[in-house]
């Protein structure tokens, strides 16, 4: 199996179990409807240039500060936080199943998971 199957089958792993977290708050499923693509508007980054769009969309996508939202929520006792938390690492774990990666400064198109969209080659 290619470690690009295993890291979609893991991005899909940690989407179902974000979700199955979210399940047991008593969070709306609305506000996770509402917020899921959220992440996605660092892609306004890429208004300010390849570089720039990179590097905010990379902090969006990035699950060591989602991580720490689900940990900060969980341990104070926040409910607010923990599942925005949670929503925010589905969303990861469900662009990473789709084989979206983390974003190269040179290009949209590259990611540390390859190349995504079609090829004009």
């Amino acid at each position: 199996m290619s470690p690009t199957l295993l890291l979609r089958i893991e991005g899909l792993a940690v989407l179902l179990l974000a979700v199955a977290g979210y399940a047991q708050t008593d969070a709306s499923w609305w506000l996770f409807a509402a917020f899921f693509l959220a992440p996605d508007l660092t892609l306004l980054g890429y208004l300010g240039g390849a570089r720039t769009g990179a590097a905010l969309y990379n902090a969006g996508h990035t699950s060591l500060p989602a991580l720490a939202l689900v940990a900060a929520g969980w341990h104070f006792a926040v409910p607010g936080l923990l599942s925005a938390g949670l929503i925010w690492v589905a969303h990861i774990g469900f662009d990473r199943a789709l084989g979206y990666g983390l974003k190269m400064p040179g290009s949209f198109r590259e990611t540390h998971l390859g190349p995504v969209g079609r090829r004009s080659d």
